[in-house]
């Protein structure tokens, strides 16, 4: 029996409920090419097969690989990978056209390493996905979800906030208590569905608007006008802030993202 390894942050879903609930908001139909990270024991994997017109799931696990090519690997639309998703060129193994370009992203993904698949998966603002999935379906820690979809002056709005909502639409699907996993994690966890979209209005210089953010967030108690002080003049600010009725005294959650759009799109 394959047991879960900490080094690889596994923590693997027991809770039919919440499955079904991951199966049902990734709207999946015969026409989709479905990429999983981290399959696991396959729980998700073998709902995922029946219903999409092909499967690509990656494990860095190699104990786990070789039990999903036994369970799995004679379904003729399922493709398995061993390797880290962060460093694997994963179009690189689609030869087969029935697995090209995956559209949709079902996963139950590490803690650890959450910020760099949501930016392998969906790009940064200053250089994002040239081929954005249609839709984007992940099982990750409560903490980390609320941030995704949290609303501008909300404690949880940060600059991880601003990054993905610019890329992207997100959304709650469910909470996941830690007792649905096996080990349970010493946290709760969430399902939240990402639609890749472009904001708009559109930054017209997104790495200055990535500059913006970055330096902005850098120390949250402190207001905006004194974390940006080295790129943007102190009254200068002051004054774009009153152009966008914010108030002069905010501090960097206070700003929607297209308020953050409009500020980088100023000039100063």
């Amino acid at each position: 029996m394959v047991k879960p390894r900490r080094v690889f942050g596994q923590h693997w879903l027991k809770n039919d409920k919440v499955l079904q609930q991951i199966v049902k908001a990734a709207e999946i139909t015969k026409s989709d090419r479905i990429l999983e990270i981290g399959s696991g024991t396959g729980i998700l994997t073998r709902q995922l097969i029946p219903l999409a017109q092909s499967v690509v799931s990656v494990e860095i696990d190699r104990d786990l690989c070789e039990l999903l090519a036994k369970q799995l690997g004679k379904k003729e639309n399922f493709l398995l990978l061993q390797g880290d998703f962060l460093s694997l060129d994963v179009n690189s193994y689609l030869t087969n056209s029935i697995y090209q370009n995956p559209n949709k992203v079902v996963a139950n993904i590490p803690y650890n390493i959450t910020g760099p698949i949501l930016e392998k998966l969906l790009g940064t603002i200053s250089q994002p996905a040239t081929q954005p999935f249609k839709s984007i379906v992940l099982l990750l820690q409560k903490e980390v979800a609320e941030r995704l979809y949290a609303k501008p002056g909300n404690r949880a709005f940060g600059a991880l906030s601003v990054k993905v909502q610019y890329l992207a639409k997100c959304e709650l699907i469910c909470p996941v208590p830690a007792q649905c996993f096996y080990p349970p994690p010493k946290v709760d966890s969430a399902v939240v569905r990402l639609y890749p979209q472009q904001i708009n209005p559109q930054a017209t210089n997104p790495q200055r608007l990535e500059t913006l953010v970055k330096l902005g967030f850098a120390t949250k108690r402190k207001m905006l006008r004194n974390n940006l002080k080295a790129v943007v003049e102190r009254d200068r600010l002051t004054q774009l802030l009153e152009q966008l009725n914010i108030n002069p005294q905010a501090r960097a959650e206070d700003l929607s993202v297209a308020q953050w759009v409009t500020l980088a799109n100023s000039e100063f």
